[in-house]
């Protein structure tokens, strides 16, 4: 007898799943996967991604690098938080944690040498002020290397891209619902529900809700998430697919600390830190409220048998509504002085996209080509109180003078206001891409983007850009020897960034004005090979890059009220991951990524000059993850994972003119035992099995989660 087991399903918190979800050329045609029940297993490996080059390439196709991260991975490790998932990312690290600040307070990663955060949601623009939920995510991508070729600049970084492709409706009514015990009196309760109306029009439902506290000794966080979706199917030619993601999360958390960033430091080892690594230095008064919004609408038309055309509107709202704080070093070796502020805020985005897809043979050589134009209007309201301090945290002491009331913070900001205000942007891009294959073995692709921008792009700056215009090329080799078994590729590719106006003035103060700067750019240059082996069971992608940034801001030397640019950074590093299924049942997932990044260029007031940049993150990573599921015997139906992450130091604070401080390396490690019968499952997880105390930061130091064991009760239905 037969069972299905669905997979692209689950809240990527261990549910069983629904079955994987693949996009044909009419709306969704998903249909569950038949699977023997004396054979039943997942696999972790994806052949082909539409998003990547927005055009459907296999990945050894792709002369681009990039990891794919599948639902079938997240449900195994019983994932609740997109932090988590981003841990089988090859050679990505966080930075910081959710903050809920406006603009820009989702979670800072490093990635390849660059700050990166997630702004893309099916590779369109989607901005948030707090972490995203992932009870909606069907598969996580990371592109890596810049990309502003197809997604233009601002959105992304010189390092990569993180996208998230959501969940999609498909032609079976399926459910799933699961709870998970979470550590430190924490829940979890998730809904999937799939339902097809007629046999064109299907819709689909993931909700959540978590209420989580912090290991620390106050702060915690709650969180509602919906995400309806609908496809219909008009025609053969013709279909829609609705998304969107309604969110509503407040929580308490603890500040950064922040290393003095101006004066000698005062700090030579951890340990300080350590012995306050239960200490939040806050209290469940001060909350954070981020209500959001975001909607996607796809209308997806085949022209003919060559070509079609694919139009996507998007939008979405981030609220910042509440207590943000951080604690600034004093340069003493011990106090750190709070500074609070009253955060009130919108970040507003809408756009369009546009893309035609054609596939047909010129001179008698197969030709994949994309015509695109995008549109992106983004607004950050802001009417915030200013930022005043509040009380004194002694580290070394252990005290803390403040008061940590809502009513005592509200007195101390009654006069403080830091007005009205609103950044505004408007980008539009024009891109054209072509995969051109001279053989079955021989491939190019050939792109480049004429983007245009103007506004302000940020509160503090209040200056406007009153346009740039910035050509964005990229191109790539692919040679397959083997078809479909190896490749080997090489590419350049090309990112940039519009920098914010700011005042300068003559040496004395006299004459200020508001300078404007030409845009800062990366070029990239990579080569390596992909492998597909074990009977097409294992993906195996090896590479190594080096990345140059120029025309980087720096201090004037002769004038500390002035900018000038020229500045200069290169990372370079080798990456290699897998991603295998090398016998039944088995899954591995495994990367190791070596960066090294140095600031080139920088005067000497900088202070960086010759040194690794404090967004570059630490120098070594490693991931791996392995999960095994009995399929016969005694033990059949019952899975094992083990895996974990391993950080080299990392330089938090590192420049010549103020002094070096390093966070130790780390090693963490997590594993989850767990049993299916019939359409129920049980999972139990332990992170951090070894109880390790780490830390991470971008000129701060964080203390990271200690060990915690979750408990996963689900049933599909």
């Amino acid at each position: 007898m037969k069972s299905y087991i669905t997979i692209a399903f689950a809240c990527l918190i261990g549910m069983s799943s629904m079955a994987q979800e693949q996009e044909k050329d009419s709306i969704t045609t998903n249909k569950l996967e038949e699977v023997i029940v004396k054979g039943a297993y997942k696999r972790y490996k994806t052949e082909t991604s539409v998003s990547v080059a927005r055009m459907p390439l296999k990945n050894l196709e792709n002369p681009q690098v990039y990891s794919s991260i599948s639902s079938n991975l997240l449900q195994d490790q019983l994932v609740t938080q997109l932090d988590q998932a981003l841990r089988n990312a090859t050679g990505v690290s966080r930075l910081w944690e959710s903050t809920g600040r406006g603009g820009d307070g989702a979670a800072f990663f490093s990635l390849r040498g660059f700050s990166v955060q997630p702004t893309l949601t099916n590779s369109v623009a989607s901005f948030s002020n707090m972490g995203l939920d992932p009870a909606n995510i069907e598969t996580i991508e990371v592109l890596k290397g810049p990309s502003g070729t197809l997604f233009g600049g601002n959105i992304v970084s010189y390092g990569g891209l993180i996208n998230v492709i959501t969940k999609k409706p498909f032609e079976r009514e399926a459910g799933a619902l699961s709870y998970i015990h979470l550590g430190n009196g924490g829940s979890r309760l998730t809904l999937d529900y799939n339902t097809p109306l007629n046999k064109d029009l299907a819709i689909r439902v993931n909700a959540a809700y978590q209420n989580q506290q912090s290991f620390q000794n106050a702060g915690f966080r709650k969180s509602f998430f919906v995400a309806p979706s609908l496809s219909y199917r008009a025609s053969d030619k013709l279909s829609f697919d609705l998304n969107a993601e309604i969110q509503e999360v407040e929580g308490a958390y603890a500040p950064m600390i922040f290393l003095n960033r101006f004066a000698p430091l005062s700090f030579d080892n951890i340990e300080v830190f350590e012995n306050q690594y239960l200490e939040a230095f806050t209290s469940n008064d001060l909350v954070m409220r981020n209500p959001s919004y975001s909607f996607q609408g796809k209308m997806k038309w085949i022209l003919n048998d060559k070509w079609q055309s694919e139009t996507i509107f998007s939008s979405s709202n981030a609220k910042t509504d509440g207590y943000y704080q951080y604690l600034w070093d004093s340069t003493n070796g011990n106090e750190f002085t709070r500074f609070i502020s009253k955060r009130n805020g919108h970040t507003l985005s809408s756009g369009i996209q546009q893309n035609f897809l054609g596939q047909f043979k010129l001179a008698g050589m197969e030709n994949k080509l994309l015509i695109g134009v995008d549109y992106l209007d983004r607004k950050i309201n802001n009417q915030s109180s200013g930022y005043v301090g509040h009380g004194v945290v002694a580290l070394a002491d252990q005290t803390d003078s403040g008061v940590l009331t809502s009513q005592a913070v509200d007195n101390s900001l009654l006069e403080s206001f830091e007005g009205i205000s609103t950044a505004a942007t408007k980008s539009f891009g024009a891109y054209v891409s072509n995969v051109l294959n001279f053989s079955e073995k021989f491939s190019a692709m050939a792109s480049v983007r004429l983007d245009y921008f103007e506004g302000i792009p940020s509160y503090w700056a209040q200056e406007s850009i009153s346009g740039q215009t910035t050509l964005s090329p990229k191109f790539g080799l692919v040679y397959q020897p083997i078809e479909n078994g190896i490749s080997f590729f090489g590419n350049y590719m090309n990112g940039f960034t519009q920098l914010d106006p700011t005042q300068v003035a003559d040496v004395d103060g006299s004459n200020p004005r508001i300078k404007v700067y030409e845009p800062e750019q990366a070029n990239q240059y990579e080569f390596g090979t992909k492998l597909n082996i074990i009977n097409d069971n294992a993906t195996i992608t090896a590479s190594y890059y080096h990345i140059d940034v120029t025309n980087k801001l720096m201090a004037d030397p002769n004038n500390v009220n002035n900018n000038i640019q020229g500045g200069a950074v290169v990372s370079k590093g080798f990456e290699a991951s897998i991603v295998t299924n090398p016998i039944r049942g088995l899954n591995i997932v495994a990367g190791y990524a070596h960066n090294i990044s140095e600031v080139t260029k920088d005067t000497p007031a900088g202070g960086y000059l010759g040194l690794r940049p404090e967004e570059a993150g630490p120098e070594t990573l490693i991931n791996f993850w392995a999960n095994y599921t009995f399929l016969e015997g005694g033990l059949k139906n019952m899975s094992l994972g083990f895996g974990g992450n391993y950080a080299s130091e990392h330089h938090t604070l590192n420049r010549a003119n103020i002094g070096q401080f390093t966070l130790p390396s780390y090693t963490v490690l997590n594993s989850v035992i767990a049993y299916q019968w019939n359409q129920a499952s049980i999972q139990l997880k332990v992170d951090n099995i070894t109880n390790k105390r780490y830390f991470t930061g971008w000129s701060t130091v964080s203390p990271q989660q200690t060990r915690i064991v979750s408990l996963g009760l689900n049933y599909q239905f």
